[in-house]
C-alpha cells in the first residue's frame, strides 16, 4: 500500500458523506487562533449535496464552527449562477444559507463572465485572502475533491501531460472531456500545496480508477495529486 495514500473505506456514499462531515467539524474545532482565515476549497460531482447536508448536520446549529472559514472552489463550470450545473449553486441552500455563511467569506468563481476574467479574479481573491508560499501558491487549510470515472479532479482531467503538473497557475482555463466543456480549475500546484486534501469517491463506476490509484497509475490526475503530496485522504465504498 501506497504510505502516501489513506483509504477511509465505508459502506455507502451516505456514511463517507457524514464521516468526511464530522472529521471537518473536528478540524475546524482544533483549531488554535479563530481570527486566521481557514482556506477551504470545495468541488461539485454527486456526492456534494449530500456531504453539504452533513456537514449542516454535523455543525449541529453552530455556525461558529465556520467563523473565518473562507469558502472557495477547487474549480467550476464555466455557467451563470443560477445554472443547475454551477457547482456554487449545489452549496449555496445546503450549506452557505443554513449556516448563515456571510458572504464577505463565500469566493465563488463567476462562470458567467470571460472566463479569462473570471481566472484573474478568482486567483486575485485566493491569493488576497490567504497567505502564499515561496512559490506563490496559496496555502489553503483543506482542499475536498471528488473524483470521476477517469479518474480526473477538480477539472484536472487525464487528457492533460504530465508537464501540467509542474505549470504554476492557481487557476486557469480548461476544456473538459465531459459537458459544460468550458471550466475554470485550481492548478496541480495549488492542490499539492494545501495543508490537506481529501478526496470523495463514490459509485461503483469509480472502482476501477481507484484500483488503478492504488497502482499508482501515472496517467491519473488522482495518481499525480497523492504522488505530489506527504498524504492525500479517499473515502469510498468497497471495491468488489
Amino acid at each position: 500500500m501506497n504510505p502516501k495514500l489513506h483509504l477511509q473505506v465505508l459502506p455507502t456514499a451516505e456514511e463517507i458523506a457524514r464521516t468526511a462531515a464530522a472529521q471537518m467539524i473536528g478540524l475546524l474545532r482544533r483549531r488554535a487562533d479563530l481570527s486566521i482565515p481557514f482556506g477551504l476549497a470545495l468541488s461539485g460531482g454527486r456526492i456534494a449535496g449530500t456531504f453539504y447536508r452533513a456537514l449542516t448536520a454535523a455543525a449541529q446549529g453552530k455556525p461558529d464552527d465556520f467563523e473565518s472559514v473562507h469558502f472557495f472552489w477547487a474549480d467550476e463550470r464555466c455557467v451563470p449562477a443560477f445554472d443547475p450545473e454551477n457547482n456554487y449553486l449545489i452549496a449555496r441552500p445546503s450549506l452557505f444559507e443554513p449556516l448563515k455563511i456571510p458572504e464577505e467569506n463565500i469566493h465563488r468563481i463567476r462562470g458567467e463572465i470571460k472566463s479569462e476574467y473570471a481566472v484573474q479574479e478568482a486567483e486575485a481573491e485566493i491569493c488576497r485572502v490567504l497567505p502564499l508560499n515561496e512559490a506563490g501558491q496559496p496555502l489553503l487549510d483543506l482542499v475536498v475533491l471528488g473524483m470521476g470515472e477517469d479518474g480526473h479532479v477538480a477539472s484536472l482531467f487525464p487528457s492533460e501531460g504530465p508537464e501540467w503538473v509542474d505549470e504554476g497557475s492557481v487557476y486557469r482555463k480548461v476544456m473538459a472531456t465531459k459537458p459544460p466543456p468550458e471550466r475554470i480549475t485550481l492548478g496541480y500546484q495549488a492542490i499539492l500545496s494545501a495543508k490537506e486534501v481529501w478526496v470523495l469517491a463514490v459509485g461503483p463506476s469509480k472502482a476501477d480508477a481507484l484500483r488503478r490509484l492504488q497502482t499508482g497509475d501515472p496517467s491519473l490526475p488522482i495518481s499525480r495529486i497523492v504522488a505530489g503530496r506527504p498524504a492525500t485522504t479517499v473515502y469510498c465504498e468497497p471495491l468488489a
